[in-house]
Formats: C-alpha cells, sequence, structure tokens
C-alpha cells in the first residue's frame, strides 16, 4: 500500500476515535441533569443525546470544520504527521481527564494540540492569526456569557413560576429538561463532530493526490457528505457508549 495512503487512513482512524472518546467524555454535560433530576435513566439520557448528536449532521452547515481545516493553520507549510501529533495529544488528554472524570473541553485539547504540534513543525508563523483570536476570544467569553444569561433566564423563570404548584411546576421542567438535553446535545453534535470533520479535511487537503476530495470548483475546501456523516456517526457512537462517570461528577 503507498505509504502516504496509509497514513491518511491512520490519520482519519485517529481522528474518528477522537470524536468517538468526544461523545462519551463530553455528551455526559448534557444529560447531567436529566439523569440526576431522574427525568431520564442513564441509559435513556445517553440514548437521548446520541439520536441527536447524529440527526445534527442534516440540520447545519460546515462552517466550524472550514475553520478547523484551514482556517487555524496554513495547512501548505504542515504535513499530516503535524495533524497525527496533535490528534494524540488530544485523545490522550481527553483518555486522562475521562479516567479522572474531570469535565474538560474536547475542543480545546484539540485546537491546542493542533496548533502545538505545527507551531513545533514551522514556527509561530504558521498560525492564521485571525482564526485564533476569534477562536480564542469565543473560548473566554462563552463560558462568561453563559453566567449571564444564565441568571438572566433564571430570574425570568423564578418570577414566572413562582407561584405555580409545585406539581405543575415539576410536569413543566421534566418536559423543558428533555427539550434543553435534546438542543444541548444537537448543538454539541454541530459544534464538535465539526472538528474532527475539519481535521479529515485538512489531511486530505494537505496531499495534492487526494485535494480534490475536499476541494469545490473554485479550489477552496469544502467538506463532502460522507465526511459529515461519518463524524457524527462516532461522535454518537461515542455518547451510547456512555460517560457515567463524569456525568456523575
Amino acid at each position: 500500500m503507498d505509504p502516504t495512503l496509509l497514513l491518511i487512513i491512520v490519520i482519519i482512524a485517529v481522528a474518528l476515535a477522537f470524536d468517538f472518546v468526544n461523545g462519551f467524555h463530553d455528551a455526559a454535560n448534557s444529560i447531567a441533569t436529566v439523569v440526576s433530576t431522574r427525568v431520564l435513566t442513564p441509559f435513556q439520557g445517553v440514548l437521548w443525546a446520541a439520536f441527536f448528536n447524529f440527526v445534527a449532521a442534516f440540520t447545519f452547515g460546515t462552517a466550524v470544520a472550514e475553520t478547523i481545516g484551514s482556517g487555524l493553520i496554513d495547512v501548505t507549510r504542515v504535513d499530516n504527521f503535524v495533524i497525527l501529533g496533535g490528534l494524540i495529544g488530544a485523545v490522550a488528554w481527553d483518555l486522562i481527564t475521562w479516567r479522572l472524570g474531570l469535565p474538560t473541553s474536547s475542543s480545546h485539547a484539540l485546537i491546542g494540540g493542533y496548533g502545538g504540534a505545527a507551531i513545533l513543525k514551522a514556527g509561530f508563523d504558521v498560525l492564521v492569526i485571525s482564526g485564533w483570536i476569534k477562536t480564542l476570544a469565543f473560548i473566554v467569553v462563552a463560558p462568561l456569557l453563559g453566567l449571564v444569561l444564565g441568571i438572566f433566564f433564571i430570574t425570568i423563570i423564578y418570577r414566572i413560576f413562582q407561584h405555580q404548584t409545585p406539581t405543575r411546576t415539576d410536569r413543566i421542567f421534566r418536559r423543558g429538561q428533555l427539550i434543553s438535553a435534546a438542543l444541548y446535545s444537537l448543538g454539541h453534535g454541530t459544534n464538535d463532530a465539526q472538528k474532527t470533520m475539519g481535521i479529515i479535511a485538512g489531511v486530505l487537503f494537505t496531499v495534492p493526490a487526494y485535494r480534490h476530495l475536499v476541494t469545490n470548483a473554485a479550489g477552496e475546501l469544502a467538506i463532502p457528505f460522507w465526511i459529515v456523516l461519518m463524524a457524527h456517526a462516532a461522535i454518537a457512537l461515542g455518547t451510547v457508549s456512555g460517560g457515567w462517570r463524569i456525568v456523575h461528577t
């Protein structure tokens, strides 16, 4: 077998393994509340999350994948060993934190591992600064924005339900938790599976012989649907495999 093709296959396999690990590592966040309040059993919860992780393949575009594929690193200056190194680092970190029961971000691990491997290969000039500014800004802003919105919405919810009976409130919130868990899982599948899609597309894009598989008519990076399906299937399977250690934490 052609060594280049073999390396591509290995990297795609590792990327899908990362996606799988991401499924049981991060998806716990979406079902922790519905399980802890006994709206769903742990098994029902992971099935619920896995279903919406996969459905996300048919609902949103591939903007995040394109950013990962070419918006953070100048892919013309790195090789597939860089991508493999970044992936192995991210998978190792995910497995360590899963074993310790720590709820960390797989996305942060992947972005950091990818960037670090690229810097070691080609120096800091390999980074696409505009892409990193945007990505790091959202990494900082997202939890702060979540905090503010959480305070805002809980204040509104409290005012709406403060005069309702406990039975009626419990019934409404049980349904609401199912919806919120579904939306969270949909967002998780949409956002996190696209990281893997971007890596796979980036691998193929760096090899001229296979670049046509992931480019449009203008020669720009484009994500084909077969990559979308693979990535979402992997994260959904990972979710089904569980993540109860982190849910419990």
